[in-house]
């Protein structure tokens, strides 16, 4: 787990929360929290004396506190999977027989 003086160095080295946390192997909100002692969530409120912590982002960072996700759909048995649930889907077949991908009412 990385410490509150790595993350804080990183900052001021001049990286920002998403290029410290993946140098340090922890998501940019983990990085956040780790530096300040906030979540990135955006669900608290932040008192004056915590504003003037370092590394508190004067942005917003909820973004910070969504992991990022992995495609899914990147091998072929998952290609097969999602073929053959359009192949069994009969409003799929019917909009590519018409050539095209709206749906039916």
């Amino acid at each position: 787990m990385p410490t509150r003086e790595q993350v804080l160095r990183l900052l001021e080295s001049g990286l920002d929360y998403g290029a410290a946390a993946e140098r340090l192997g922890v998501s940019p909100g983990q990085a956040y929290l780790i530096a300040t002692g906030l979540p990135a969530d955006g669900g608290d409120s932040v008192t004056v004396s915590q504003a003037r912590r370092p590394g508190v982002s004067r942005d917003s960072t909820q973004e910070m506190s969504h992991a990022r996700s992995a495609a899914p759909n990147a091998r072929e048995t998952v290609h097969r999977w999602l073929r053959q649930r359009a192949r069994s889907d009969g409003q799929m077949r019917r909009a590519a027989r018409r050539g095209t991908a709206q749906d039916e009412a």
